[in-house]
């Protein structure tokens, strides 16, 4: 699979829950590739939403599958509270254990999916040749 030159996603068949297999050639990618993956399960097309409400994000968790569940968390909780999905992420500092960014969205008028909870079921970041890769489950 040549996506992973710019990262990518794809959703994959999970029992009553939906998953998505992430890759991206570092962490910095992997976030942003997972926010934009579980935006397309939450509205099918963030092409025209605006940018114009900016909010700052800063998480901090014990290890990197950690940060990836409480990333997607903070960003579905906007969704779910607000119905405020951000399209572009300016992600300005990312360790193993914290991400401090930037994100601009817009508030949409429904959610076709709504994401309860993202799971750590079986939830591990590898590193590859290619970059890295996860499989996160969202309970919905």
């Amino acid at each position: 699979m040549d996506g992973y030159q710019d990262g990518g996603f794809e959703e994959i068949e999970h029992t009553a829950d939906r998953a998505l297999h992430i890759h991206g050639r570092n962490l910095k990618e992997l976030l942003r590739v997972a926010a934009q993956g579980m935006n397309s399960l939450i509205i099918t097309d963030v092409s025209g939403l605006s940018t114009r409400i900016k909010k700052y994000v800063e998480v901090e968790a014990l290890n990197t599958e950690s940060l990836l569940v409480e990333w997607l968390s903070e960003l579905a909780y906007w969704a779910e509270t607000q119905m405020l999905i951000f399209s572009k992420f300016d992600l300005q500092k990312v360790t193993a254990t914290h991400v401090r960014a930037t994100l601009y969205g817009g508030h949409v008028q429904k959610l076709e999916k709504h994401i309860k909870a993202v799971t750590y079921h079986n939830l591990k970041v590898e590193k590859t040749d290619r970059g890295l890769e996860a499989t996160v489950v969202f309970d919905v």
